[in-house]
C-alpha cells in the first residue's frame, strides 16, 4: 500500500489560508511605551502563519494638530519635538521650513549649515537605535543594542550641550536657529564624526554576514517596488525596495545641493535590504557631516525680518517637507492672518509606512512578523499625534 506524497502549500496558499478549517485570532499588544510605542496588532493565524493582520493604534493620541490651531506658530515648535521623540531636530526643521515658506523668511548661511549638521546627526541617532532594536527583536542578547546606544549617547551629549536637552531639543526657529554653537562643540562633533566609522565597521562585522541574522532577514517581509510607490511609502523602506527617491536630492531643500552624497538602494525590499540601506545611509550622512563641518561659515543665525512677538503671516498656504530619518515628514499650514494657523496638518512617515505592514507580513510566521514590524521603524508619537 502506498500513500501519495503530501504537497506542501505554497507561500501564496499559506498567505490566503487555502484549505484550512481552523484559524486563530490573537491580539499582539498593546505593548509597553518603552518599545515602539503603545501599539497593537490583531493577527489571524493559520498555525504560525499570518493570514491577516490589522494594525491598531490611537492609544497615544494627543490632539497635536488641533492644539496647534489654537496656539501661536512659535508655541507649536516644542510640540513637534514630541512627534518623533528620537528625531526632534528634524521635526523642528520640517515645521520651520513650512512656516518660512508661508512668511517668506530667508535662513542665513550659517544657520543652514547648522541645520544640516544637526539633521544628519539625528539620522545617525535614529538608524543606530532602529538597527539595535531590530537585533533584539530577532532574539539577540542586549550586546548589539548596547553597542548602538553607546554611540547614540555621544550624539545626545552633543544635542544637550547645544540645545539644553538630549531629546526634546526645541532648537529651530523661523528664519534660523535659537542659539549659537557653544565653545568646543564643533571640535567635539568632529571627533564623534571621525570615530563613528569604526563603530559601523564593527557593527557590520557582527551582523552583516552573520548566518543567523541573514537567515532571519533575507527573503523575509518583501515589499515590492510597485506597492511601495502606490502606498506612498517613503524613506529607507522605499529605497530598500529599489526606488531612487530622496527629498534631499529631489527638493534640494536647505543647502543639500552643495553636498556630495549617494542614495543607497536595495534590490529585493526584504528585511535585510532595509537593514543594509540604513547602514549605508549612515556612511553617507558621515560624508555630508565632514563637508558641512569643514565649510561651516561665520555669520548671523537668524533672518533679521523674523519676529517673535506679533508674528502674523499673510493669508495663504504652504507645505514644507524634508527627508526625515523615517521618510517624508511634511507640515501643511493655512494662514488667515491671525497669530495662529487656521489649519495645521502633519504628514507623518510612520503612519504612511505602517499601512503596508499586512502586505509584508502575510504568509510569514508570527516570529517573522515581529522582525518585519521592526524594520518599518515607527514611532507612535507621529502615528497617533
Amino acid at each position: 500500500m502506498t500513500t501519495a506524497p503530501v504537497k506542501e502549500a505554497t507561500h501564496d496558499e499559506r498567505a490566503a489560508g487555502c484549505g484550512q478549517d481552523e484559524l486563530l485570532e490573537i491580539a499582539l499588544g498593546p505593548h509597553h511605551p518603552s518599545t515602539h510605542g503603545v501599539f497593537r496588532m490583531d493577527v489571524v493565524l493559520d498555525g504560525e502563519r499570518v493570514v491577516k493582520l490589522k494594525p491598531v493604534f490611537g492609544y497615544l493620541h494627543r490632539n497635536h494638530e488641533k492644539i496647534a490651531e489654537s496656539a501661536s506658530y512659535l508655541a507649536s515648535m516644542p510640540y513637534t519635538d514630541r512627534l518623533d521623540y528620537i528625531c526632534s531636530l528634524t521635526n523642528n526643521w520640517a515645521y520651520a521650513l513650512a512656516v518660512e515658506k508661508l512668511a517668506g523668511l530667508q535662513v542665513p548661511e550659517r544657520a543652514e549649515y547648522i541645520r544640516v549638521i544637526t539633521a544628519e546627526l539625528t539620522r545617525l541617532v535614529n538608524h543606530t537605535a532602529t538597527i539595535g532594536f531590530l537585533t533584539q527583536e530577532m532574539g539577540a542578547s542586549g550586546t548589539p543594542l548596547m553597542y548602538a546606544f553607546r554611540e547614540r549617547e555621544k550624539i545626545l551629549d552633543l544635542f544637550e550641550s547645544l540645545t539644553g536637552s538630549r531629546m526634546m531639543c526645541n532648537y529651530m526657529r523661523f528664519g534660523g536657529c535659537r542659539v549659537e554653537l557653544p565653545a568646543g562643540w564643533l571640535e567635539q562633533t568632529k571627533k564623534v564624526v571621525e570615530e563613528f566609522p569604526r563603530f559601523l565597521d564593527e557593527y557590520e562585522q557582527l551582523l552583516t554576514g552573520n548566518e543567523i541574522f541573514m537567515a532571519r532577514a533575507q527573503g523575509v517581509g518583501i515589499l515590492k517596488k510597485d506597492l511601495a510607490i502606490d502606498a506612498g511609502v517613503t524613506g529607507p523602506m522605499l529605497r530598500a525596495s529599489g526606488v531612487n527617491y530622496d527629498i534631499r536630492k529631489v527638493d534640494k531643500y536647505g543647502i543639500y545641493d552643495r553636498f556630495d552624497f549617494k542614495i543607497p538602494l536595495g534590490e529585493h525590499g526584504d528585511v535585510y535590504d532595509r537593514y543594509m540601506v540604513r547602514m549605508l545611509e549612515m556612511r553617507e550622512s558621515l560624508k555630508i557631516l565632514h563637508q558641512a563641518l569643514r565649510d561651516l561659515p561665520q555669520g548671523p543665525l537668524m533672518d533679521p525680518k523674523a519676529k517673535i512677538r506679533g508674528f502674523r503671516p499673510k493669508p495663504g498656504e504652504a507645505y514644507g517637507r524634508i527627508e526625515a530619518p523615517k521618510g517624508e515628514l511634511g507640515f501643511y499650514l493655512i494662514s488667515d492672518g491671525s497669530p495662529n494657523p487656521y489649519r495645521y496638518r502633519v504628514r507623518p512617515p510612520s503612519l504612511i509606512n505602517l499601512t503596508v505592514l499586512e502586505d509584508m507580513c502575510r504568509g510569514y510566521s508570527i516570529a517573522d512578523t515581529i522582525v518585519i514590524f521592526g524594520t518599518v521603524d515607527i514611532v507612535l508619537g507621529e502615528v497617533d499625534r
